[in-house]
């Protein structure tokens, strides 16, 4: 697998000549969408964003390889301090004749991006780029969870459907009792060199034998349980831990959970994306969350103590003073949702809502019309009884 620090060194598939400027190349500020003047944290987040949408394993439309491609060279560029003081002085023709493809690439930080780092740098450089067959293909799951999962943690079970390592053979995919031999075209190296002549000079790369796949070895004697792939699909229950205080939308990460590698190579990664359901009683704002509290027009008035619920089902009393108004908030430390890295908890906050009362009784009428007439006013009637009044 290729190391991210450096391109070095002969078999890895990068490209022998430096690249021509090109008039129709576009700007790399442009690329990112991002001012001549943006942060190193601005460029690297935009290149996440664009990343994710354009990267190979999730977009299959017409163009997003090619789009990847261009603005993984622009972040490569533009996230190193001093390619982009090169750049921001003489552009692109002057950039292209200092810096090979393999020299932009060289030491550029594509780390915590939340993706397959080596997909790209085999998209950019070919299949045969670090040498021999990749490791097994990352797969993704989503997962539904609830505002209480959220609160305590815990384990959930996903269903995957993947590519799993042949028990019979181990992987090899040869029939048990026999062996895998070098392959005599490569001689056992997994690569083949191959050069190109084109206007800008010589091209050599170099890429996975078309024999063996890049494995080095020839399978003579394939296993029928497998066919000599070394691999069967198979759909497994996994359980995973969800962390308390993972956000909606959130992705974890379960190295080695997708599918398994050719022989010998490491298997990928599961990707579950997370969503929390709607509560019935609470809303999430980050690490807090947010509850109406009914008051009735006497509570509100004159104040009152009232049980306000917590998301663990017990309850907590506050104050209402009197004189509080509809929508006013009252603040509850501690009592929302853990944050992701643990570090604090969120609070709780309550909304006054102060209701108005449908149906009244007789009793609680007579009161009402009493209160208006304190307030300076005639109680009214109601409409048949105005126009009554009014008819004489």
């Amino acid at each position: 697998m290729p190391t991210f620090g450096g391109v070095n060194g002969p078999g890895t598939g990068s490209f022998r000549f430096r690249c021509a400027a090109m008039a129709t190349k576009a700007d790399y500020y442009e690329l990112l969408g991002v001012p001549r003047d943006a942060s190193a944290e601005d460029v690297k987040k935009a290149y996440r964003r664009l990343a994710l949408q354009y990267h190979p394993d999730r977009n299959r439309e017409p163009g997003a390889e090619e789009r990847f491609k261009e603005i993984s060279e622009a972040y490569a560029v533009l996230s190193d301090a001093e390619k982009r003081k090169t750049y921001d002085q003489f552009g692109h023709a002057g950039f292209d004749e200092r810096y090979t493809q393999e020299d932009i690439f060289r030491g550029a930080d594509f780390g915590d991006m939340g993706f397959d780092m080596g997909s790209i740098f085999r998209t950019i450089f070919g299949a045969g780029f670090g040498g021999g067959p990749q490791g097994g293909r990352n797969l993704e799951t989503s997962l539904e969870i609830t505002l209480e999962d959220v609160a305590n943690g815990g384990e959930k079970e996903v269903r995957v459907t993947r590519l799993e390592r042949c028990e019979s053979c181990g992987g090899s995919g040869a029939k048990p009792g026999t062996r895998p031999t070098r392959c005599p075209t490569c001689r056992g190296h997994g690569q083949v060199a191959r050069q190109m002549r084109t206007p800008f000079g010589l091209v050599q790369t170099a890429g996975p034998c078309p024999q063996c796949g890049g494995r080095g070895e020839v399978v003579a004697t394939p296993d029928p349980a497998c066919k000599g792939e070394g691999r069967i699909q198979r759909t497994r229950t996994l359980n995973i831990r969800i962390p308390e205080g993972v956000p909606d939308g959130g992705t974890l990460r379960l190295r080695g959970e997708g599918e398994a590698g050719p022989d010998g190579f490491p298997d990928g990664d599961l990707y579950v994306h997370v969503r929390v359901k709607p509560h019935a009683v609470f809303q999430r704002d980050g690490d807090d969350l947010h509850v109406p509290v009914p008051l009735t027009f006497s509570q509100a008035a004159l104040g009152d103590e009232v049980d306000v619920p917590l998301l663990e089902g017990k309850q907590d009393r506050i104050i209402i003073p009197a004189g509080t108004q509809g929508g006013e908030v009252f603040r509850l430390r501690g009592k929302g949702l853990p944050s992701l890295n643990g570090s604090r908890r969120g609070d709780l906050l309550a909304h006054a809502r102060v209701y108005t009362p449908v149906k009244l009784s007789a009793e609680e009428r007579k009161l009402f019309e009493e209160l208006a007439r304190l307030e300076g006013r005639e109680p009214r009637k109601g409409f048949f009884s105005d126009l009554k009044k009014k008819l004489g």
